[in-house]
């Protein structure tokens, strides 16, 4: 009977099956949009890969080249990872040996300590030199005397820049001469050595007398994984777009 109170109709139901190919609809439509972001993740990490090659070439120039002679005061406002890191530098001077800092360190060699001694250089400035890896039985300069330069020298290695506050999960200890990254500046202000050049140098593996320190162990890697995560996302966009076919194929 018709309703005599005058109310509204009922809306007419949806017609069987409209409602599970509109959600179909949403579905593959959210899939091909999560494929759209797979593939520009995909395209970011082939940019990064090519960024990588084209790093990992300029280092493997620079470790090869002839030494430049090391910046001075002039060039230190130039320096920077893209350009500098790696290079090879040559300078002439005088090592402050009362002045060294021991760093600790793991190496090829086992645990023990990089070697930070000033290196006042004929140019008039000051740079910090890693000289080279100790083991813990030889980290007093008394047991290694046989290897201390004294006097007029030339160093050769690759320019590094610093490794501020401290290493992982240690913060370097100024106050009780705790060092667990090579971080040049507060180096120099508790050895009050004053301006310091804003990078230090890896020496090369020429050797000192009595083998220690040993120098030329600077590990040069850079991890790349780029294809890999490139392939990933590309595959994950392929499934993506393959899930959205399936749930439209599958719509009612």
């Amino acid at each position: 009977m018709p309703d005599g109170g005058g109310g509204h109709a009922s809306p007419a139901p949806e017609p069987k099956g409209a409602a599970g190919l509109k959600g179909a609809a949403v579905f593959a439509l959210l899939l091909l949009i999560l494929s759209g972001v797979f593939c520009a993740l995909g395209a970011w990490q082939v940019q990064r890969l090519a960024w990588k090659h084209d790093l990992i070439a300029r280092v493997e120039a620079r470790v090869t080249a002839p030494p430049v002679p090391a910046p001075g005061p002039g060039q230190w406002g130039a320096i920077d990872a893209a350009s500098s890191e790696y290079q090879r530098v040559r300078t002439a001077g005088h090592f402050l040996n009362d002045n060294e800092t021991l760093v600790q360190a793991v190496s090829a060699h086992g645990a023990g300590y990089w070697v930070l001694t000033p290196f006042r250089t004929d140019a008039g400035f000051t740079v910090l030199v890693n000289r080279g890896f100790v083991p813990h039985d030889n980290r007093t300069r008394a047991a290694r005397q046989a290897g201390e330069i004294a006097g007029e020298t030339i160093v050769t290695g690759l320019l590094r820049l610093p490794e501020p506050k401290g290493g992982f999960l240690r913060d370097n200890d100024p106050a009780a001469d705790r060092w667990y990254s090579r971080d040049v500046s507060a180096i120099a202000a508790a050895r009050d050595l004053g301006p310091v050049a804003p990078y230090f140098i890896d020496a090369d593996a020429t050797p000192n007398a009595g083998g220690l320190p040993m120098g030329g162990l600077t590990v040069i890697s850079f991890p790349n994984n780029h294809l890999g995560y490139a392939l990933t996302w590309f595959a994950m966009a392929a499934m993506a777009v393959g899930g959205a076919v399936l749930v439209w194929r599958r719509r009612v």
